[in-house]
């Protein structure tokens, strides 16, 4: 490795923002290069994004986060992608432009889809092949919709005109020269959430996609999550750069968390909230409502897999607050507001907006505030809006628990909303296990930097990633077991009131 190589840059294409942070040797932030995108809600229970923006978006981070950092590409060892996972794009290969707006892992259009290609097997028709249930969640679905909806787009992929990919496939496409020689590579992780591939094999089913009526040439190839897939075209800014690491936004948080042994936890808070407990070299499968998913894999080394604890809504909900009711000015007011009273006030918040994920499954539930007397405010409903993340978290590790066969004895956290130290003060009580923040809680761009970096040598392997993790903050139950469970059974009791809202009258869209 030469002596001008001192960085390495990752894309973090997410739900709300595309971003490039510029990572040293030690794995902590030189720079970062941020801009959000314009979510699209058409229809109730569609939620969108624009392609062409995110594109735009992620080639002006990245100007941004090199300057900022005061370099150049030649100071660049690898780039890494991570990306929101299931959001599906569909585009003309000749063109480079998208037959559609991604739809996003949250959308819940394909419920009528779904319950079509489940038949009398429902929704675990393909979980022995996939690791996933049937559900709006995955991009399989999505693709089936845009070639059934969009005028000539099932021609087209016939005729081998059209390509599929998550956002990691996309940006990678696009920065590797689009519709010149563009490379149409995905990583197995991402590939693990289309439900169109075998999680034991790795390959794409052929089955699968005929069921749902999707062109295999549409999809792209699939490859380890470390290693060199392509170099910066000459329109981009990483011109001969290697991109060498992908992973789904939550595997690359775990890889950051640096949880690379059988039953090393992590629990990321973002926009929706994800757990993930590494199961090793097995692909376990779960009887308590979780995913089995890859974990990650470097190069040629075997495959690690996860189990996954999937929550539609967490941080979003805090933006609802603000967007919607305008209850708040700025996402982090919430605290304050929430600190205003001692408790909830024995209101829950059940934000079922998508319906549930995991462990439930149940895209007819609909959000719900319960518990409500003319005693409570505003601060009661702050407070609450809160606890549901806790809540969610904690049916999510009973899960984990359960199918693991081994209790956690501490949940290492990251995300946006760890800097809310009443949530997660909470979130150790309710758990009754400690929770722990790392220094650099940026975990899940740092781990697709990790991917690319071990891709050319720029780190050693994992070794050096345990190395760079250490400690933040760490916070210890203080709750008595009785309160705990108390709290938790009017939790439990608060989401089957959100149950089987949606019926014959009140459509899923």
């Amino acid at each position: 490795m030469t002596d001008n190589k001192k960085y390495v840059l990752a894309i973090d294409q997410g739900t709300t923002s595309s971003r490039a942070i510029v990572f040293n040797h030690d794995g902590e932030i030189v720079s970062v290069g941020q801009l959000e995108h314009e979510q699209i809600f058409p229809k109730a229970g569609w939620v969108e994004h624009n392609p062409i923006e995110i594109r735009d978006n992620v080639r002006d981070a990245i100007g941004s986060a090199l300057s900022r950092a005061d370099i150049n590409r030649h100071s660049l060892a690898a780039v890494g992608i991570t990306n929101q996972r299931e959001t599906a794009i569909v585009w003309d290969k000749n063109t480079g432009e998208p037959v559609y707006n991604a739809i996003v892992w949250q959308d819940t259009r394909t419920a009528d889809i779904v319950r079509e290609l489940g038949g009398e097997e429902g929704a675990d028709k393909y979980r022995d092949r996939c690791g996933l249930p049937l559900s709006t969640y995955f991009s399989g679905p999505k693709i089936k919709w845009i070639l059934d909806n969009v005028e000539g787009a099932r021609e087209k992929a016939e005729a081998g005109d059209l390509l599929f990919g998550n956002t990691d496939t996309w940006t990678l496409w696009n920065l590797t020269g689009g519709p010149n020689g563009g490379v149409h590579v995905t990583d197995v992780t991402n590939a693990s959430r289309t439900m169109l591939m075998d999680i034991k094999t790795l390959k794409w089913r052929e089955d699968i996609c005929a069921d749902m009526g999707i062109p295999m040439s549409m999809l792209p190839q699939i490859r380890s999550s470390s290693e060199v897939y392509g170099y910066g075209d000459k329109d981009s800014l990483l011109i001969d750069t290697p991109i060498a690491g992908i992973l789904g936004d939550q595997q690359a948080a775990t890889f950051g968390q640096a949880c690379f042994e059988k039953g090393m936890a992590k629990n990321t808070y973002g926009t929706g909230c994800f757990m993930l407990i590494n199961t090793g070299e097995e692909a376990v499968a779960s009887d308590n409502g979780l995913l089995t998913t890859v974990c990650y894999k470097i190069g040629e080394q075997p495959t690690k897999y996860a189990l996954e604890g999937s929550i539609a809504v967490t941080g979003s909900l805090v933006q609802w607050l603000r967007d919607n009711l305008k209850v708040i000015k700025t996402a982090p007011e919430i605290e304050d507001l929430a600190k205003t009273v001692d408790d909830n006030g024995g209101v829950y918040f059940v934000p079922a907006f998508s319906g549930l994920f995991a462990p439930y499954w149940k895209d007819d539930a609909r959000g719900a505030i319960v518990g409500l007397t003319r005693y409570n405010n505003v601060g009661h409903i702050a407070r609450a809006t809160l606890e549901a993340t806790a809540f969610q978290t904690r049916e999510v590790l009973d899960a984990m628990n359960a199918d693991s066969g081994v209790d956690l004895t501490e949940l290492r956290v990251d995300g946006g909303m760890v800097a809310n130290d009443m949530l997660m003060q909470f979130q150790a009580d309710v758990l009754g296990v400690d929770v722990v923040a790392p220094k650099v809680t940026e975990t899940t761009a740092l781990g697709a930097a990790y991917a690319a970096g071990i891709a050319v040598g720029f780190w050693e392997g994992e070794q050096d990633v345990i190395d760079n993790w250490s400690e933040g903050k760490r916070w210890t139950p203080k709750m008595d077991e009785k309160e705990r469970e108390r709290t938790y059974r009017l939790w439990k009791k608060a989401v089957t009131r959100t149950f089987d809202w949606v019926d014959d009258d009140v459509k899923l869209s």
